[in-house]
């Protein structure tokens, strides 16, 4: 039986079979983010924090696109001298992030991983939001962008901390200098994208179903290893490796994936 929960008006989340579908549910915007937005994201991933039957995510945006960004109302208000400036974006308001940077980055912290699915494009603030999850499916003719500077910004949602081990340098510095749309194809070969699929959700679903049928411990033991990967030294990632193994070994999901496997059976973890 399907759960579902429903985030305000912009984020609803149904879990079935193990995998919680997180959809952004502003069409008629093209999904773009606004304040609500960047506050439904971020309580929808921590409402999924304290929900063990969720083992992997698969999010995604309703209609024609994933999300195209900031949305054009916020960032005029941003741009009118004559505005009450929001609180100062170097504030850390949620641990090593502000709330905008925090609606992306919730969802690298998540500890299961998340897919995401980008038919008609993440554009700005929709591909950082991408960035941060652990896989990427995208249409071929997606339209993806850096796309801040277009507008006089500088891309600020956290792609910075999760683009920089997918994405040459070089092409990088290109891509966020010149606010250049490149399709799904191209942003696959960059790194951008993990992979190109016809129909980005199904074949997100058809991955997270994979997953979810993992030992949930293993799972969630690796994604918390992948990301000691991000800051850390050769000794502290080999003394993760070691850590993360000593906490799953011998214990209930791992003796069943071991029997599962002996016995030519699917597995069945509480």
């Amino acid at each position: 039986m399907a759960e579902t929960k429903q985030f305000g008006e912009r984020v609803e989340i149904s879990i079935e079979n193990h995998v919680a579908k997180v959809e952004m549910v502003r069409e008629d915007k093209l999904n773009a983010l606004d304040p609500a937005m960047f506050d439904a994201l971020i309580d929808a991933a921590g409402w999924l924090r304290e929900k063990p039957r969720a083992r992997v995510v698969v999010l995604c945006g309703r209609g024609r696109m994933f999300c195209a960004g900031l949305d054009f109302g916020s960032f005029a208000a941003m741009a009118n001298p004559g505005e009450e400036r929001p609180q100062s974006l170097e504030d850390r308001t949620h641990g090593v992030a502000n709330k905008p940077q925090y609606a992306a980055y919730a969802w690298h912290e998540l500890p299961i991983p998340v897919i995401v699915a980008i038919q008609g494009g993440a554009l700005g603030g929709g591909l950082q939001i991408a960035l941060a999850a652990d896989i990427r499916i995208a249409a071929p003719d997606a339209k993806i962008a850096i796309a801040e500077t277009q507008w006089g910004l500088v891309p600020d949602m956290s792609g910075n901390a999760t683009v920089r081990r997918l994405v040459r340098d070089d092409i990088l510095r290109q891509l966020t200098y010149t606010a250049e749309r490149i399709d799904g194809v191209r942003a696959q070969s960059v790194g951008l994208v993990t992979e190109i699929h016809e129909d980005p959700l199904a074949r997100a679903m058809a991955i997270a179903t994979q997953v979810a049928g993992r030992s949930p411990s293993a799972i969630r033991g690796s994604k918390a290893l992948l990301n000691t990967l991000d800051d850390g030294t050769s000794e502290s990632i080999l003394l993760a490796e070691s850590r993360e193994q000593q906490a799953i070994i011998g214990k209930p999901h791992q003796v069943e994936a071991v029997m599962a496997n002996l016995e030519k059976r699917e597995p069945v973890f509480d």
